[in-house]
C-alpha cells in the first residue's frame, strides 16, 4: 500500500536512472537558475495522455525555468522504452526511468496493473505531480488514481508564480493533521 506524503515535509531521499545521464535525485533541481523541481510521473510509453501531456509541458517548460522551476519527469519504464518515448515525443527536459514499485509507494503514487499485454508489460504508477521547494520540502501533490486527471498547466503556473512571490507570503496547504 502507498503512504501519504504530507505536504510541508522533507521529499523522499529516492535516486533514479536518468536517460542520457546516470542517476538523479528526485526533488533536487538540476538546471541552472532554478531552486524548486516539480517532478512529473507519467504511466509510461503506452499512454498516449501521457505524451499530449509531456508534449503540453515540453510548450511550456521556459515558463517554468523562469519562475526557477525545474523540470523532471519519470516512469516505471525500462531505458529502452523510455528513451524510445522521448524521442518520438521530441521533449528536452530531464526523464528518469525505471522507478520501482517501492519508490512508487513511499511517493504515495497509485499503482496499477495492466488491462493487457497490449497496454504494457508491467505495472505502472498513476499520474502525479510533485512540486518540491527550494528547501526541499514538498510544496504542491496532485496524484491521480487513473490517466484522465491532471493539473491544469497554466493553472499551476500561474499558482507556483504567486506561492513563490515573497510579497504573497502564502504558506504551504494542507499541512493541519
Amino acid at each position: 500500500m502507498s503512504q501519504k506524503l504530507k505536504p510541508g515535509h522533507k521529499f523522499p531521499d529516492i535516486q533514479i536512472s536518468k536517460l542520457g545521464n546516470g542517476t538523479v535525485n528526485l526533488g533536487v533541481p538540476h538546471k541552472d537558475d532554478t531552486q524548486w523541481q516539480m517532478v512529473l510521473v507519467y504511466r509510461g510509453k503506452h499512454c498516449p495522455i501521457c505524451t499530449k501531456y509531456l508534449k503540453q509541458v515540453e510548450k511550456k517548460k521556459e515558463e517554468f525555468y523562469k519562475i526557477g522551476v525545474d523540470i523532471l519527469a519519470i516512469s516505471c519504464d525500462p531505458e529502452e522504452k523510455a528513451k524510445e518515448h522521448v524521442e518520438d515525443m521530441g521533449i528536452s527536459f530531464d526523464v528518469g526511468y525505471g522507478l520501482g514499485l517501492e519508490d512508487a509507494r513511499t511517493l504515495g503514487l497509485y499503482i496499477s496493473e495492466p488491462r493487457s499485454p497490449k497496454e504494457t508489460d508491467r505495472p505502472f504508477t498513476e499520474p502525479g505531480v510533485l512540486v518540491v521547494n527550494g528547501d526541499g520540502n514538498l510544496h504542491v501533490i496532485d496524484l491521480a488514481n487513473n490517466p484522465f486527471v491532471r493539473p491544469d498547466l497554466d493553472l499551476l503556473l500561474d499558482g507556483l508564480k504567486f506561492i513563490k512571490n515573497p510579497e504573497n507570503n502564502y504558506p504551504i496547504r494542507g499541512t493541519k493533521e
